[in-house]
């Protein structure tokens, strides 16, 4: 079966894990997909130099000082750049009305608990693992969904079980889940560019 590549557009704060695994796989074949541009909210985010010595475009786009001048850059800097799916890996900042726009039913993030129990504003990194915890649950897991307006409300794409075993830390808990996140994400990934997962009926795309 012949599959045409995603084109992909990163957004991260950090280390982009997520998005280096996905670049990684696309690299390797095991993933059709094309990088096209990451972005970042912090200059010194090493996500950025990863993308460049992976050899393709990296930008960082700050938006305290102006958000509503990032927010149509960012929207800009993507179409320009070919991207038709945005991909969110540990980005802390909320999308603006332009990009959420523009790529509406095409922004797709990764969150470390189920939703929406354990989402919402704030709620992010291990603050996720410690309500998990406290909530004395049987299971966690893993979310994929589309990113609207509204923190972690978007529709869910995918989703993974991962159960709490007796003694979990905060810490011990948020180390499986991390572990997990980067090949679900590149199967997710590979299951939208096969047909196998339709984000037309949330969006424009496939």
């Amino acid at each position: 079966m012949i599959v045409a590549p995603l084109k992909l557009g990163f957004l991260a704060s950090g280390n982009g894990s997520s998005a280096r695994a996905i670049v990684n796989a696309a690299r390797d074949g095991r993933l059709a997909a094309e990088p096209r541009l990451m972005v970042s909210n912090i200059k010194a985010a090493p996500a950025l130099e990863f993308a460049r010595s992976a050899g393709f475009p990296a930008l960082c786009i700050p938006t305290q000082a102006d958000a509503e001048a990032a927010d149509a850059r960012l929207a800009r800097e993507m179409t320009a750049h070919g991207v038709e799916l945005i991909v969110l890996s540990g980005y802390l900042r909320r999308l603006g009305p332009q990009v959420l726009s523009r790529y509406a039913g095409r922004i797709l993030n990764i969150h470390p608990g189920p939703l929406p129990a354990f989402g919402g504003h704030g709620m992010y990194g291990r603050r996720v693992h410690e309500a998990v915890l406290a909530a004395g649950v049987a299971q966690s897991g893993i979310v994929i969904h589309l990113v609207d307006e509204e923190y972690d409300r978007g529709p869910e794409i995918a989703a993974r079980p991962v159960p709490v075993e007796a003694g979990d830390t905060p810490e011990s808990l948020e180390a499986r889940v991390t572990a997990a996140e980067p090949a679900f994400y590149v199967e997710t990934l590979q299951r939208i560019a096969e047909g196998q997962i339709a984000l037309g009926s949330h969006g424009n795309f496939r």
